[in-house]
């Protein structure tokens, strides 16, 4: 498995497992939870969550799914803007935890950026860390500018960014993802299929079938291509677990990567950073 070495040392596999809108149907949860523990056992030992997804239960059947293998999970959870705040964070973090049913989450996330001033999340993140509540601190959909603010305001050891990037959503890399590297902050790539939607894009399944794979296997390779980025897509079933896990070991061909830069080329010039 491709690693990512975050600030702070700590390696992570560049492909991990994401959770949004899991925890949304009673009848699925035995299902979502088992894909989960054979993801770990794939070596997809990262977990996203967030306070926000299914108002919190996802973040309870992560905890459930983790029972008794909490130590070999890189835990990820994300709060809300609303609760960014010097005040607030502390008590969205405990209540995290609290459904986590864990001591510690491994990186915690401003979710999206609200009306808190970005300097004062990161000194209530500093806060959580000196607590041991988290062991590392990061930000999502933060455009360049927000970054370069972020880092003004005390924010240097922000240890990554976790945004919208796929075949579909190349903005990023015209100036986030070189941002992002050169100051050794790891990027996390949200929806790298588009939610399922780059599945069933004629250009991207003819280019699987050169290959000899699932298109969803083509677009989280061509994801994981670059170093320093982890990408989280969801999977619901085992069986969809193991397809994700195979595409960590799919080498895309030149002739392949070329034949997707025809299909899916990058914008010309800067775009705002997209948010699904």
């Amino acid at each position: 498995m491709k690693t990512v070495t975050l600030r702070g040392g700590d390696t992570v596999p560049a492909l991990g497992q994401g959770t949004w809108k899991m925890a949304e149907r009673v009848g699925q949860r035995a299902e979502e939870v088992a894909a989960l523990r054979a993801g770990v056992d794939l070596g997809m030992t990262l977990i996203d969550t967030a306070e926000m997804y299914a108002d919190g239960a996802a973040e309870t059947l992560v905890g459930e799914a983790v029972a008794g293998i909490r130590d070999q999970v890189f835990l990820i959870s994300k709060a809300y803007p609303q609760n960014a705040s010097r005040d607030r964070l502390r008590r969205a973090c405990e209540a995290s935890l609290k459904r986590l049913a864990t001591d510690r989450i491994d990186l915690y996330l401003l979710h999206w950026r609200g009306s808190v001033p970005l300097a004062e999340t990161v000194e209530a993140m500093g806060r959580l860390q000196t607590s041991g509540h988290i062991r590392h601190w990061g930000v999502s959909n933060l455009d360049t500018d927000d970054m370069a603010e972020l880092v003004a305001a005390g924010g240097t050891s922000c240890a990554a960014d976790q945004i919208l990037y796929n075949l579909t959503r190349r903005g990023p890399e015209l100036d986030l993802l070189p941002w992002l590297a050169e100051r050794g902050m790891a990027t996390m790539a949200y929806s790298p299929v588009e939610q399922g939607r780059l599945v069933r894009d004629e250009r991207l399944a003819a280019i699987a079938t050169q290959c000899g794979v699932a298109p969803a296997q083509v677009a989280l390779a061509w994801t994981l291509r670059r170093d320093g980025i982890i990408a989280i897509p969801k999977a619901g079933s085992v069986a969809h677990v193991r397809e994700n896990r195979a595409a960590a070991d799919l080498v895309l061909a030149d002739e392949d990567l070329a034949d997707l830069e025809v299909a899916f080329p990058p914008p010309r010039g800067r775009r705002t950073l997209e948010m699904l």
